[in-house]
C-alpha cells in the first residue's frame, strides 16, 4: 500500500502576521492534499480568550475541526498550558491510532515543545506503524537535550525493525538534527533523500530557512516535496512538507 503523510506548523490557525484567523482555509488546504496522516504543530486544544472574540472560532477543538470526517482518528499532546487554554501537537489519521503518548520536551512552562508518539494500525499490514510528531526549541543547547530525549524514547519504545515516521518543526536550519538522528537511529530525511537537500519552509511567503523535516526508517520512500504558492504562502508562517511511502 501507499502511505501519504504531511507535516505542518499551523501557527495556531492564524496568518503569518496574526491579523487573520484562517483555520477554515487551512482545513480546506489540508483536505485538498488527500494525505493519510497529518502531523501538526502549534495547534490549540483550548483558547478561551479567542473563542469569545473570534466569530469563526470552531465550537470543537482545533484538531477535531481539522480532522472532521476526513481523518476520523486523532491524538493531541498538550504542551503549553496557560490560564486561558493550551496548545501543542496533534496527529490526524485515516487509520486507527491504537495508542498515543505525549512527552513535554520543554523545561519552560509556557513553551510549546513536545513529542507526541502514536501507534497506527494499517489495513493488511502485520506491523504497527510508529509515528512521532515533534516541535523543538529554537536554541541549540535546548535542541541537543531534546534530541537526546527523542533518541532515548525511540530506543526504549520502538524496535529496530519497526517502521517509523518522525516529523515536525525541528527549528534546525543548519541540518544538525539530520546528522544526529542519522548516526544515532538510522533515520533518513525524506526531502533530502529525494532531492539531495532539506526543504526551505520558513517563512511561507518567502522561504529562506530549512526548519521542518520528515524522517523515516523501515519503509520505502516513493516521493516527497514542499507545498508552496497559492494558498500555502498566505496561510501559516510555515510551508507544509509531504512524503509518500510504500508499505
Amino acid at each position: 500500500m501507499n502511505l501519504r503523510v504531511l507535516t505542518y506548523n499551523i501557527h495556531k490557525g492564524f496568518s503569518f502576521n496574526n491579523r487573520q484567523f484562517i483555520l477554515h482555509e487551512i482545513r480546506e488546504g489540508l483536505r485538498s492534499t488527500d494525505v493519510d496522516l497529518v502531523f501538526i504543530q502549534e495547534i490549540h486544544g483550548e483558547q478561551l480568550r479567542h473563542q469569545g472574540k473570534i466569530g469563526q472560532w470552531p465550537l470543537e477543538t482545533q484538531f477535531e475541526f481539522l480532522a472532521d470526517s476526513v481523518w476520523p482518528h486523532y491524538a493531541y499532546g498538550k504542551n503549553a498550558i496557560y490560564n486561558h487554554g493550551h496548545h501543542g501537537n496533534a496527529i490526524l489519521s485515516k487509520y486507527p491510532i491504537k495508542q498515543s503518548r505525549n512527552i513535554i520536551l520543554s523545561r519552560l512552562k509556557r513553551a510549546s515543545r513536545g513529542l507526541l508518539h502514536g501507534i497506527i494500525e494499517l489495513p493488511g499490514y502485520k506491523k504497527d506503524l510508529h509515528v512521532i510528531c515533534v516541535h523543538l526549541e529554537l536554541f541549540r543547547f535546548e535542541q541537543r537535550r531534546q534530541l537526546e530525549v527523542i533518541r532515548q524514547h525511540i530506543l526504549e519504545f520502538i524496535g529496530d525493525n519497526e517502521p517509523l515516521v518522525l516529523a515536525g518543526d525541528f527549528n534546525d536550519w543548519r541540518g544538525r538534527s539530520a546528522r544526529f538522528l542519522g548516526r544515532a537511529l538510522g533515520l533518513v530525511e525524506a526531502h533530502h533523500q529525494r532531492y539531495g537537500a532539506h526543504a526551505f519552509t520558513y517563512p511561507a511567503f518567502w522561504p529562506v530557512l530549512k526548519v521542518d523535516r520528515i524522517y523515516f526508517r523501515g519503509i520505502e520512500l516513493s516521493d516527497a516535496g514542499c507545498l508552496t504558492g497559492n494558498p500555502w504562502d498566505t496561510l501559516s508562517d510555515h510551508s507544509p512538507l509531504y512524503a509518500e511511502f510504500r508499505i
